[in-house]
Formats: structure tokens, C-alpha cells, sequence
């Protein structure tokens, strides 16, 4: 997609306006505890990338609707599972590295979900080692295909739109670390008033935390992107950003809640001990595309 710099920056102003406005709604309810509530404007807020590309007037039916399963089928595989693989191996290194935040009597869990939810686990049979299991089983299987509905929502924006325009104007790895650094930007609303993805007491908050969300969407936009990209179907990297939707919370049910004020360094994959292995396959995906060109 050719850029066009009117119609780039009327898309950028709505995407951050609407989106913006979305996550301080979502904020207000996730202060007041209402968590329902507040996952609900956040499912809606992910609209915003395609809205805006739409207000922008800008080319959103050729950016890869159909699915083509069967011509892609491999990269499908990829998306579904390549998210959770690089998540977990992330997860199972911060733990080496720190042994200390492992945690299997469930402190994170009752942090979380109250005392009364760690003892119906027990009365159903599953140790908080069981639950976390569990937890990750159904992200690998279901959950993405699930999460995909909404992600298309920004993948459209995102990967279908603002990526092949930053692209063509800046080149293809200049392009995607842009694409990145205004993805993460998109989040800081969220995260700097209700905590996300982080938390709201951290050393550096809030700025270390919006800088460091920032290199994991750098990061995780490349692979996206490659995605997108080698399958031509914006359904693709919807999966795969539904996948590590999906599995993100889930090496945190293991973490020992009285280090859960450091999930800048893990174990979820946006901490940056747990984002090495997602760091060493954007790397090779960078090299891949530049021997390419």
C-alpha cells in the first residue's frame, strides 16, 4: 500500500483518538473493579485500527479477508502455535534465571482470585501447578481462534494497512520498528491508569513500562508482519496475536506474588528476560526478509 501522508495521518488521529478514549472508559471501570466491564471496552477498543482506516478512507477490502487455509496451512500452524512455544520457552528461562519467583503454592493465584478460588481448585482436584497447566492448555488450543475475532479488528489496521504504508515510505525493517513504536504507544492509556500489563507500582512506572511495551510490540510486529506478509490473509497474524493473547497470563500463575510488582523482567513474554526468545526469532525474521529483498 502506497503511503499517503493525508490520509496516513487522518488514520494515526482516529486510531489514538478513538482508541485512546476506549481505554480510559475501560480504566475507569477496571478502578472500580468492575473487570467485565472493563474486558469489554478493551474488546471494543480493538476496533479502533479498522474504524479509523475506514474514516481515513483508506483501502480495507483488499487487505486479505479470505483465509486460504488450505494454500497457507503451514503458516497457519505457525501463527497458532509459534506464539505459545516462544512464550513458554520465555517463561521457563525467567524462571531459571530467577528461581526465587517460582511459586507453586498459588500466591499469584490468590492475589488474583481470592483464597476461596485456590480452594475450590483443591476441591476439584487441581494444585495451582494443575491450573496454571490447564490454563496453558487452553491457550494453545481454543483460545486463539477465539481471541482472533477482535484481534482482526487491529490486525486489519495495523498489519492490513499502517505496516505496508510505513514500509513503502520508510523500508520494510525501518517500517516495522515505527509500526512497533505506535503499537505500543496505542497501549499507554491502559497501562499508565489501570495497571495493564504491567501493573501500576514497578520500578520506573509508568515510563519504563510504556518504553518496554513498546520494544515487545517492535518485536512481535515483526513476526506478525512476516506473517502477514508470507499468507497475504489478514487472518493470519489475527491469529497469532490472538495466541499470545492467549497464553500471556498463564506463566504468571506460577510467580510468587511478592515479586509481582517486576513483571517488567517476566515471566509473561512482555518481560523482557521472557522476551529473549521472541527477540532471537525477530532477529532471524529481520535477516530472513533483508536476504530476501
Amino acid at each position: 500500500m502506497t503511503f499517503e501522508k493525508k490520509k496516513f495521518s487522518v488514520y494515526i488521529v482516529f486510531t489514538f483518538i478513538i482508541g485512546w478514549a476506549l481505554q480510559i472508559v475501560a480504566s475507569t471501570f477496571a478502578l472500580q473493579s468492575k473487570m467485565m466491564l472493563f474486558a469489554a471496552v478493551l474488546s471494543i477498543a480493538m476496533f479502533a485500527p479498522l474504524v479509523s482506516a475506514l474514516i481515513a478512507k483508506l483501502d480495507v477490502k483488499n487487505v486479505g479477508w479470505k483465509p486460504q487455509i488450505k494454500k497457507n496451512f503451514k503458516y497457519y500452524i505457525v501463527c497458532w502455535f509459534m506464539p505459545a512455544a516462544v512464550s513458554l520457552i520465555g517463561a521457563a528461562l525467567f524462571y531459571i534465571v530467577m528461581p526465587g519467583r517460582l511459586d507453586l503454592s498459588g500466591s499469584y493465584i490468590v492475589a488474583q482470585y481470592g483464597e476461596e478460588m485456590v480452594q475450590q481448585l483443591g476441591n476439584e482436584g487441581l494444585t495451582p501447578v494443575l491450573f496454571a497447566a490447564v490454563t496453558a492448555v487452553q491457550a494453545i488450543t481454543y483460545a486463539p481462534v477465539i481471541n482472533m475475532i477482535f484481534a482482526a479488528g487491529e490486525e486489519a489496521g495495523w498489519r492490513g494497512v499502517m505496516y505496508p504504508m510505513l514500509k513503502d515510505r520508510l523500508g520494510t525493517n525501518k517500517g516495522r520498528i515505527a509500526g512497533g513504536i505506535i503499537w505500543g504507544a496505542w497501549h499507554w492509556p491502559v497501562m499508565i491508569l489501570a495497571g495493564y500489563e504491567y501493573g501500576l507500582v514497578y520500578w520506573g512506572a509508568p515510563f519504563v513500562g510504556m518504553a518496554m511495551f513498546c520494544i515487545c510490540c517492535v518485536v512481535m510486529g515483526i513476526l506478525l508482519d512476516w506473517t502477514y506478509e508470507k499468507t497475504g490473509s489478514i487472518w493470519a497474524p489475527s491469529l497469532a496475536h490472538g495466541a499470545f493473547n492467549a497464553i500471556a497470563t498463564a506463566p504468571l500463575m506460577l510467580l510468587n506474588m511478592e515479586y509481582a510488582d517486576q513483571q517488567i523482567i517476566g515471566p509473561a513474554p512482555i518481560g523482557i528476560i521472557a522476551m529473549i526468545p521472541m527477540i532471537l526469532l525477530a532477529v532471524l525474521v529481520s535477516i530472513e526478509t533483508t536476504k530476501s529483498k
